[in-house]
């Protein structure tokens, strides 16, 4: 039946409403429709009364028909009632942003909809699909602990009432597991005895309407768009007739891969078929030799079908079962399983496929029809011809899968190694199947299967042919790493890069293997004498798959004073005053502002090369695609097009471009869609110059930013001369990525007269903002008025680089007359605005016998980018923190930036502290190798005391760090788990763990003296109620919470009374970035103050009126002519700081932290898994604990990718690889300490800020060294296995390549050499000496 003319209707429902929308563009995503319709696109799928989350950026919305759609906003809000999952996460302090909460609160729902009472391993496992840059996901999992059946301590009443006999987190309470005696002393950020029961009979019905209509035959659908048709047959003989008309057409079920393609990678499928209605394509079938899947079946189906086959099946069966389930355990998440189909993993013949191998290695049969009849073909090393192609043949269709059942004497398993544990592409994955004759370990068939080592799924064939027939013995397994050391080869430029590791990987792979079959062989043959050797005991734990417990936790702070009056909220844990409206999808980011009124859409035009000169711009074809309006470039700046911190940026590129992704130009269109689609149409001709990439290349050219900075005191010469021992080395430290959840966004909107402008801006920086915009429009900053709602994440990247896409964004507003809107999709923010500064360190430390340091000669380079931002302040804190917390009496540093044709890096969370500080640990860590100390010790022994001069000159006063050091000693159990350390370390070879404890001192003031500055602005309505704002932008940090509990103490009113609307140029001026993490401090100062005016004002009302309430006594003032607004400024003061004298005061006063963390990384694999880390924080006498701990937290989780995990890599020619959330990874909800408690060190106010609180959102970031140290101290474990005690080189982060490399064994050994095949293991006769 060919396609209609006519379109189709397609119908759906969403939130109880139906929904009939005519002519519908196959290229529309569910998220743009559900963007158009003011909703949030996260959201839960409902097929006949089975709920499912997905993607709403790649699920198509043709594919909705007779679905149903929940979106957050359809389940509960903050006017009527906020839904359990919605309430918990507020009330737990799980939202900090807030732009991640909607799609949590929607996996939860989910899952409490097909589960009521889910484990709490299944909590986990809902989230696996679910990113948050803020919280450190622990408060998450706090919250939603408590829908669990087996919540953890006392059967779930953890932290409420009822929590260990009415002991809750306090002493004798299960979740600490220790007693303290202090008193005021609590854990119970919030309390779970307030939270709304889940009720499941009050959850909407699914629509009666579409429960109709599912046993009434489908008829095909068909929708055309402008360049794209959609069909959507009914029936198999519909879709083999459509495939032979339309052979090139690719079918789609999830849009999981095809809407990467067309959306990022350019491609266009002018015809896509839909065969997700298709019976025998849906299917299921238990046959003699396997299970039937059809190809349509979700991954999620799959996985419900294996392991129900699992549990019904004897075990012998179902080894290949066991596979499949072990690989999707870590397939993508359940919004891509959900959705993604069977066939389509198969047909997209991705050569990193998780399945792929599994289904090759078993030798599974995949049935294929077309009109030329059906053929059933044997998924073979024949089955894949090349890179992303197969023997299938066009017009043919993969209408089902039979994976096989396993044999007895038949062992299969399969291995996956990536970045990230969860929802991460793989590295190298694999299947192996083995198969004995009967009785025998004798091998009668073997098949391994190999992705990621070629540009398809491979057989390793020669392998499998030499072992056949071989006894499953030592000798055998000696040839087989030999031979695949061989066969398993890559070219040192083979695409993807990390050639060793990925060669390592096939060898330690067939490693496990052989020990699980070993183990199974013994078991199995336990009667037959002498037929298997016995596994060492020390390699038991190499065949164990991995496990993590579900999270153990414990938050220590002191309470209030006893007395405190009730209505006073400093010092209380106060939900985070957006949390409900972040929850239920109320709360309003720059993008979900209403459209305007022939409002245009922009899109960037960008450089796709590192260094060039522009010959042409040709934008012919973009003026045909429909909806084009203009293109602005260069010319069209009505002000100067030279912009920047240091004005060495342009607006726009002229002439030459010097980094990928240098703006050149923009489109406008009336849509997203089409000024997407038209940007990508423009045409520029380059003549390319040779790019500076990197930090070592810039050395080399002698590329530098001007203004080298150094710091030097003592004797550096003399300190090495009095030293016993002098060590050199390096550290590099890669750079970082912000992946804040809401990337860059404007919305500027012209006034029609005196060049006035309005913009809508997720920025840290509103003035700086105000500023460019201005000097690029040719007005005075009176005319720009820059508003501030919230951010969804900032992290520093928000400080200057959202200015790029503003000036651009304002100009063509300027230009058209038009509001103008542009939303940078991931991989475009990613490209452009810069991340976190790569660091180079150069170090020559001098030290004692006993570990003491005598003199440290250090250089860092940063590799800066194409411009100089704020790279010089970077460099600044570096320099002032190189010493970390440790007392050196003699230093030499210098401090250069270069500069090289990447976007220019920026600020970013610690703003170069933690490079600084690194750097130090890294000789820290190695000196106290080279003295054979604990390195404990040797840290200790260092440390600053109260008094003690830094290396710039400051005295340290109020330094709590050594109460932090031995409290964290004492609550980490260190030297007793050291021992248990030991014990494990010496009982397994191929798992090792490690234990670091690391301080961190933590400078608290801008560096530049000026911006240490704020200003407040306080207004008192007649009702009583107050209106605050001040310069500081709320991210996420808590900032507008902490400012409303500010000024309730200040004027003695109830937080209900104070709202906080937004950050605007029009009501403070001249704001500071909200940054430095002074933010609290300054502002909160600047709005006391503001308080205490009015306060003032109203003194003679409250004394003719003592018992008068505040209504009252505003009345009476506004009836007596008294103002009832006031301003605040608050500046630092005696902060300066002269680096060529070496004098002054660079910070009001430090921070301080101390973290210790425990890890166990796989010594095949180069896998981590964190089990513990104890946190001990000085944060002063903390305004808000809840928030404070979040920061501590999320800072925490955040540096742990910096140091374990986020790696940008780039070409030669400065493109950079890892682009978007597919190649670039933060941590996930797994990634955190299984493991993680965090205490606020009690009774030590701060007398330099306001309340005597202290800086937090910095500060403890660096603590996550703990765990890249502790995974070094496991890795020297390893090494010494291999006869290896001297220090090594370890760079940052410590991704499973690195980790991997460094655990030098045979393995690595055999990949590296010169020639392979000397690296032979015959000749080392036991397995127990073999490593």
């Amino acid at each position: 039946m060919a396609p209609s003319e006519a379109g189709d209707e397609l119908v759906f429902f969403v939130n109880g409403k139906k929904v009939v929308e005519k002519d519908v563009d196959p290229e529309t995503t569910l998220l743009t429709y559900l963007r158009r319709k003011s909703l949030s696109n996260e959201m839960t799928l409902i097929y006949y009364c089975s709920h499912h989350t997905a993607n709403a950026c790649l699920f198509p919305v043709c594919a909705l028909h007779h679905v149903a759609v929940t979106t957050v906003e359809g389940i509960g809000n903050t006017k009527s009632r906020l839904h359990p999952a919605q309430e918990r996460i507020a009330k737990s302090h799980g939202s900090q942003c807030g732009f991640c909460t909607p799609g949590i609160v929607m996996s939860m729902y989910t899952l409490l909809r097909n589960n009521p009472e889910p484990k709490m391993e299944d909590i986990e496992d809902a989230f696996q699909g679910n990113l948050c840059r803020c919280t450190g996901y622990r408060p998450i999992l706090e919250g939603y602990r408590t829908f669990a059946k087996n919540g953890g301590c006392c059967g779930g009443k953890a932290n409420g009432p009822g929590c260990c006999g009415g002991k809750a987190n306090g002493p004798g309470c299960c979740m600490n597991g220790k007693e303290d005696s202090v008193k005021m002393l609590s854990s119970s950020l919030f309390n779970s005895s307030e939270f709304r029961p889940l009720d499941p009979t009050q959850e909407p019905i699914f629509p009666p309407e579409l429960l109709t209509q599912s046993n009434k035959q489908q008829k095909q659908m068909c929708f055309k768009g402008e360049r794209v048709m959609w069909i959507q047959p009914t029936t198999l003989k519909e879709l083999v007739a459509l495939k032979s008309q339309y052979p090139n057409a690719k079918l789609v079920v999830g849009n999981t891969e095809v809407g990467i393609e067309m959306r990022l990678k350019n491609m266009l499928y002018p015809v896509i078929i839909a065969p997700a209605w298709i019976p025998e394509m849906n299917a299921v079938q238990h046959t003699e030799t396997g299970v039937t899947i059809g190809a349509a079946c979700t991954l999620r189906s799959v996985e419900e079908v294996m392991r129900k086959a699992v549990a019904d099946l004897p075990p012998y069966k179902t080894e290949v079962f066991q596979a499949v389930l072990e690989q999707l355990r870590w397939f993508a998440g359940p919004q891509i399983r959900n959705v993604a189909a069977l066939g389509g993993n198969i047909m997209t013949a991705s050569p990193i496929s998780d399945l792929n191998p599994v289904l090759m290695a078993s030798g599974s049969k995949l049935t294929l029809v077309s009109k030329e009849g059906k053929r059933t073909i044997t998924m073979d090393e024949k089955f894949f011809t090349g890179y992303r192609k197969t023997i299938v043949k066009p017009e043919e269709i993969l209408v089902s899968v039979e994976i096989p059942y396993s044999k007895k004497g038949e062992y299969f398993s399969a291995f996956k190694q990536a970045s990230r544990r969860e929802d991460d592409i793989a590295i190298v994955t694999c299947g192996m199947r083995v198969l004995f004759q009967d009785g025998t370990n004798r091998v009668e068939e073997i098949k391994l299967s190999y992705g990621g080592m070629a540009p398809t799924t491979v057989l390793a064939l020669k392998t499998c042919k030499e072992l056949t027939g071989r006894d499953w013995n030592e000798k055998l397994l000696q040839d087989a790493c030999r031979l695949l050391a061989g066969e398993m080869d890559l070219s040192p430029s083979a695409p993807g890069g990390m050639v060793d590791f990925r060669r390592t990987l096939t060898l330690s792979f067939f490693f496990k293997f052989y020990l699980t079959v070993l183990q199974k062989l013994s078991k199995n043959l336990n009667g037959t004498k002498n037929l298997c050797e016995p596994i060492p005991s020390n390699y038991l734990s190499a065949t164990e798959l991995f496990h993590k417990d579900p999270i153990a936790n414990a938050q220590l702070f002191q309470e209030v004073p006893r007395g405190q009056a009730v209505e006073d909220m400093v010092g209380r844990p106060l939900m985070h005053v957006s949390a409900a409206k972040q929850a239920s999808g109320e709360a309003v980011y720059c993008d979900d502002i209403p459209h305007y009124e022939n409002e245009l859409y922009l899109t960037l035009v960008t450089s796709t090369k590192a260094h060039a000169k522009i010959l042409s711009v040709d934008v012919s074809e973009a003026q045909s695609v429909p909806g084009f309006v203009c293109f602005v470039s260069a010319k069209d700046v009505p002000g100067s097009n030279i912009t920047g911190i240091a004005n060495d940026e342009t607006v726009f590129a002229e002439d030459v471009v010097t980094c990928v992704g240098h703006i050149i130009g923009a489109v406008l269109a009336d849509t997203q869609e089409h000024s997407r689609r038209a940007a990508k149409a423009v045409k520029i001709k380059y003549e390319e110059l040779k790019p500076i990439v990197t930090i070592q290349e810039a050395i080399e050219k002698q590329s530098f930013l001007k203004s080298i900075k150094r710091i030097n005191k003592g004797d550096v010469k003399k300190g090495f001369e009095e030293s016993d021992h002098i060590l050199e080395g390096e550290m590099y430290l890669g750079g970082q990525e912000h992946f804040y959840l809401e990337t860059h966004c404007t919305l500027a909107v012209p006034k029609g007269e005196d060049g006035e402008m309005e913009l809508f801006v997720s920025t840290q920086n509103p003035t700086k903002t105000q500023e460019f915009t201005a000097n690029a429009l040719g007005v005075p900053s009176n005319r720009i008025v820059v508003r501030v709602k919230r951010m969804g994440g900032g992290f520093g990247g928000k400080e200057t680089r959202n200015t790029i896409l503003t000036t651009v964004v304002a100009v063509a507003a300027f230009k058209t007359g038009r509001a103008v809107r542009c939303m940078l999709d991931r991989d475009e923010d990613m490209l452009i605005s810069g991340g976190r500064h790569p660091f180079l360190g150069r170090y020559k430390v001098g030290f004692m016998k006993n570990g003491k340091v005598k003199s440290l000669e250090v250089s860092y380079y940063s590799n800066g980018g194409n411009s100089v931002d704020l790279s010089h302040g970077v460099m600044d804190r570096a320099l002032l923190h190189l010493d970390n917390s440790y007392n050196i009496p003699n230093v030499s540093s210098v401090g250069i930036v270069c500069k090289t044709n990447l976007p220019s890096n920026t600020a970013f969370r610690g703003f170069g502290g933690p490079q600084g500080m690194m750097i130090a640990e890294c000789w820290m860590s190695d000196l106290a190798r080279k003295c054979n100390l604990p390195p404990e010790e040797v840290r200790k022994l260092n440390l600053y005391n109260e008094g003690d001069t830094t290396h710039f000159n400051q005295k340290l006063e109020g330094f709590t760090l050594r109460r932090c050091w031995d409290e964290c000693l004492s609550s980490s159990s260190y030297h007793a788990r050291k021992k248990l350390i030991e014990e494990f370390n010496n009982q397994n070879r191929w798992k090792k763990r490690g234990m670091c404890i690391i301080p961190t001192k933590f400078g608290i003031s801008f560096t530049v003296p000026f911006l240490n500055q704020a200003g407040a602005l306080v207004h008192v309505y007649t009702d009583g109620s107050v209106l605050l704002t001040h310069g500081g932008t709320e991210m996420g940090q808590g900032l507008h919470t902490k400012m409303i509990q500010v000024a309730s103490r200040s004027l003695g009113i109830p937080t209900s009374k104070i709202f906080i609307s937004e950050t605007s140029t029009n009501t403070v001026p001249n704001t500071s970035p909200t940054a430095a993490s002074v933010s609290a401090d300054i502002n909160g100062m600047a709005v006391h103050n503001a308080c205490q005016t009015i306060l003032k004002r109203l003194e003679p009302i409250k004394q003719s009126n003592p018992k008068g309430s505040w209504e009252d006594w505003i009345i009476a003032a506004y009836e007596s002519c008294i103002s009832l607004s006031a301003t605040g400024f608050y500046r630092i003061p005696d902060v300066g700081y002269d680096f060529e004298k070496n004098e002054g005061k660079p910070f009001s006063y430090f921070s301080y932290g101390v973290a210790c963390s425990e890890v166990e990384i796989d010594c095949l694999t180069g896998d981590h898994k964190n089990i513990r880390t104890d946190i001990v924080m000085d944060v002063g006498t903390s305004l808000n604990p809840a928030i404070d701990i979040g920061q501590i937290e999320g800072a925490f989780v955040q540096g742990l990718g910096l140091f374990t995990m986020e790696e940008l890599r780039y070409s030669p020619e400065g493109n950079l690889y890892t682009r978007g959330p597919g190649m670039y990874k933060i941590p996930a909800f797994g990634d955190i300490p299984t493991e993680f408690y965090v205490s606020l060190l009690r009774d030590c106010p701060n007398s330099k800020a306001v309340y005597s609180s202290k800086a937090v959102g910095e500060p403890p970031l660096f603590l996550s060294a703990s765990v890249f140290y502790a995974i070094k101290d496991a890795i020297y474990a390893a090494r010494k296995d291999s006869g290896l005690t001297e220090p090594f080189r370890l760079d940052s982060p410590a991704t499973p390549e690195r980790i991997r490399n460094a655990c030098v064994d045979i393995f690595t050994k055999m990949v590296t050499a010169p020639d392979s095949t000397v690296c032979s293991l015959a000749s080392l006769p036991h397995m127990e000496c073999l490593w």
